[in-house]
């Protein structure tokens, strides 16, 4: 999650149709999975962790982010979350990497550095955005270095010493529109470069609540099978 999305937001980002819908994503496709502790790599806010410290998914959290301007301790409703900047090594049974690695341009060495150290059958859940046709000036805005598929995210995976789990696309209902919006604009648009702009926004309190029900209705459908289109990307993985 990017620090640029949660300036963006503020303290709005807890009840965004987006974090909530991706949340409740997270939380299905980890199942009941319960671990002590949960490291999430590239944290920002650390809205998921606090997501799966309030659904007792953990017990405390280490979220990471070599882009905070200090470390802290915080008391999130009795539980502990410790941002840092590094860690030594990564000690925990289960790392969240969401949306991270389109932030590098070597995503593999940088999925290594923080999975290295696991023991064999720690899970590791990664979150990307999809489909490199639906590169958007929201990309360039975050400073992306490119969008996946499965075969793609898959790929990088293996070659660190994992074994994909369940791989899923999300945001499915959402991407005949998004796609059609964006190829538009590149027809419109011809060659000329993309300006960096977000496309995160708060939305009127009924069609916030309606993206949700809406995703909620795709995530007990759709989701649980959906390798075809979507959004954003999810892999749960094992380390071999």
């Amino acid at each position: 999650m990017d620090l640029k999305e949660a300036d963006i937001l503020g303290c709005a980002i807890r009840d965004h149709w987006y974090y909530i819908s991706k949340g409740r994503a997270i939380r299905k496709i980890l199942g009941n999975l319960k671990v002590p502790e949960v490291l999430d790599v590239g944290a920002g806010s650390g809205i998921f962790s606090r997501q799966l410290l309030d659904e007792g998914y953990c017990e405390t959290a280490v979220c990471l982010d070599t882009n905070y301007p200090s470390e802290k301790i915080e008391i999130h409703n009795g539980k502990k979350i410790f941002f840092v900047k590094s860690i030594d090594r990564t000690s925990q049974k289960l790392v969240l990497m969401m949306d991270v690695l389109e932030h590098v341009s070597n995503d593999l060495a940088l999925l290594t550095t923080y999975t290295q150290d696991l023991e064999r059958d720690d899970l590791v859940l990664i979150t990307v955005p999809a489909f490199q046709f639906l590169w958007s000036s929201h990309d360039v805005f975050l400073e992306h270095h490119r969008r996946y598929t499965i075969r793609m995210i898959e790929d990088v995976i293996v070659k660190a010493g994992m074994t994909p789990v369940k791989s899923r696309y999300f945001f499915g209902v959402l991407f005949p529109v998004v796609a059609g919006i964006r190829l538009l604009k590149k027809f419109l648009l011809g060659c000329g470069v993309l300006k960096a702009k977000s496309e995160l926004k708060i939305y009127p309190a009924w069609l916030n609540k309606t993206l949700v029900a809406i995703h909620d209705l795709e995530r007990n459908t759709l989701f649980g099978i959906n390798k075809f289109f979507g959004l954003s990307l999810f892999v749960l993985c094992r380390k071999n």
